[in-house]
């Protein structure tokens, strides 16, 4: 697809703070080389069939390949399949004048078969990787192709297409050196591509992905990550580290029992996804948890997201040990806000033990093609579906309208009533508060009306108490389109109405917040 402008993400850098928030990065736990799981993956790989190459030459043949080279299984097969074929298509965005694009996911897909089996002729016959890299392999030297096929070099592409045509050039430049080319074409270092990709990695890691929480790009976006840690240089290698440590803790923070609902940018179409465990990335996290000496039983992988669960079945990364941990279970209370630039949406993450309060961020126009969705509390439920949660957004259903931005510390407000599943029922009720009992040691309480909807997220075992205090501190149903006052005797401000380039919350106490969010840094917990 025609990408967009992506001057914001590394081109022409916000002026920005920089994360006040620490990524996690050390690694001693002993993970596991398999599992169930990616067996199964890895199964349904090789049984897949070998189809035409031009229409599923993209996606599913290099990943039918993939699995028969990892089982051993049907070599001859699968060598006799690449000695025959040839490029289908170019690298570059597919658009109208230039239909014959995205060749670069198939790349991506053959750069693993390459280093994984290149050394083994057992597996991958010499003459058949003799023709992947000098037919099927097309990229190489150190010109990068930054701008997308045939706009006269107007429209930059996109970064899940960057990398995996860039990484592409830069793996075959680095195979064919490391086995003997003295060509100065292969030489990264002497080209400037090493120097150009750890540029854009740098950026990358700055300034977050444009293409946040995308469905589907981001997961292309983590495995072509993923290949160059696995097989670039030691400089490659560790940028392209940090950035996926940082995606995968943004992940973490985002994400309850494997499940989250974020604010996602491109596409449209994808703006009634209502499934909580069905993205891409949580297909990797899950396949990578089943590998941790901690894994959760029966974890399974949505069949959408199984050609992207693949990488994670052979890639040497391993998540940081808070990652995984936070993954697995949220140990203490946390808040934290990330920005994306200007131009974008903000994710606003309240949650702990048990629960996951998660903004639904904002529309900025449709050239961001950032879809905003729901607020949502995620709890310790096994609820998969947006149907299964408490929600609210608003006003009205037209989410091109909506600024979901409005969490705070366990506090979540939105211009329109707040959606209760029908398996709820209220444990204690007021006049202007219903308290629902979801679990030990936590209550949920609602303020709903058709243009404000208010939830909080109390600790506490007493629904009763709760309510009776919250209809003494928050019962004026006037101050409540206002304002909330915490139990804490703290009092938060919001404009549920608020302008889509400012945030919902506009004071604490009386003192000014920074509402600002195009500006704010790639995480905080301030």
């Amino acid at each position: 697809m025609l990408g967009f402008s992506l001057s914001t993400a590394y081109g022409e850098p916000a002026d920005r703070k920089s994360s006040a928030v620490e990524i996690p990065k050390t690694r001693t736990l002993v993970w596991q080389e398999s599992s169930e799981l990616t067996n199964k993956i890895l199964e349904y790989w090789a049984d897949h069939p070998l189809g035409d190459w031009k229409s599923e030459g993209k996606m599913r043949v290099p990943r039918a390949l993939m699995g028969r080279f990892a089982l051993r299984r049907d070599l001859d097969a699968a060598n006799a399949y690449l000695l025959q074929v040839k490029p289908w298509g170019n690298v570059g965005s597919t658009w109208s004048k230039h239909p014959e694009g995205d060749y670069d996911f198939t790349l991506a897909g053959l750069v693993p078969i390459l280093f994984l089996f290149g050394e083994d002729p057992n597996v991958l016959f010499p003459e058949t990787r003799t023709h992947l890299l000098n037919v099927l392999m097309t990229e190489d030297g150190g010109d990068p192709l930054v701008t997308v096929p045939r706009t006269m070099g107007l429209v930059r592409d996109t970064e899940n297409h960057l990398l995996m045509t860039e990484g592409s050039r830069f793996l075959k430049n680095r195979w064919m050196a490391l086995h003997g080319s003295e060509d100065p074409r292969f030489d990264n270092t002497t080209n400037g591509l090493e120097l150009w990709l750890l540029d854009m990695l740098e950026n990358l890691r700055m300034e977050g992905l444009y293409e946040f929480n995308s469905i589907p790009y981001q997961g292309y976006t983590l495995t072509a990550l993923l290949n160059l840690e696995a097989f670039g240089s030691p400089r490659i290698r560790r940028s392209a580290r940090r950035v996926l440590d940082q995606l995968n803790w943004k992940y973490a923070i985002g994400s309850l029992s494997l499940r989250r609902f974020p604010p996602f940018r491109r596409q449209y179409r994808h703006a009634t996804t209502t499934s909580l465990d069905g993205d891409y990335h949580t297909a990797l996290m899950k396949t990578w948890m089943s590998l941790s000496p901690d894994s959760p039983a029966n974890l399974e992988v949505h069949a959408g997201g199984l050609h992207h669960a693949l990488w994670a079945c052979w890639a040497p990364y391993r998540l940081p040990d808070k990652t995984a941990k936070w993954i697995l279970t949220k140990p203490e209370e946390f808040y934290v806000r990330i920005g994306h630039g200007p131009g974008a949406s903000p994710e606003i993450y309240s949650g702990g033990p048990g629960y996951l309060l998660s903004a639904g961020g904002v529309h900025r126009g449709m050239m961001s093609q950032i879809v905003s969705r729901p607020i949502t509390l995620l709890l310790d439920d096994g609820a998969t579906d947006l149907s299964e949660v408490l929600y609210l957004a608003g006003p009205g259903t037209a989410y091109r309208g909506w600024n979901n931005t409005g969490v705070w510390r366990n506090l979540a407000v939105a211009g329109g009533p707040v959606q209760i599943p029908q398996s709820w029922t209220p444990d204690a009720t007021g006049p202007n508060w219903r308290v629902f009992h979801r679990g030990e040691n936590l209550c949920v309480a609602v303020h709903s009306r058709p243009d404000l909807g208010i939830v909080y997220v109390s600790r506490s075992d007493d629904a009763q108490i709760v309510a009776k205090t919250l209809e003494e501190t928050n019962g004026d149903a006037t101050q409540l389109g206002e304002s909330f006052l915490t139990p804490g005797g703290q009092r938060i401000s919001f404009d549920v109405n608020a302008k889509q380039d400012q945030w919902v919350f506009f004071s604490l106490n009386q003192e000014p917040l920074d509402r600002e969010f195009d500006t704010w840094p790639s995480l905080s917990d301030e």
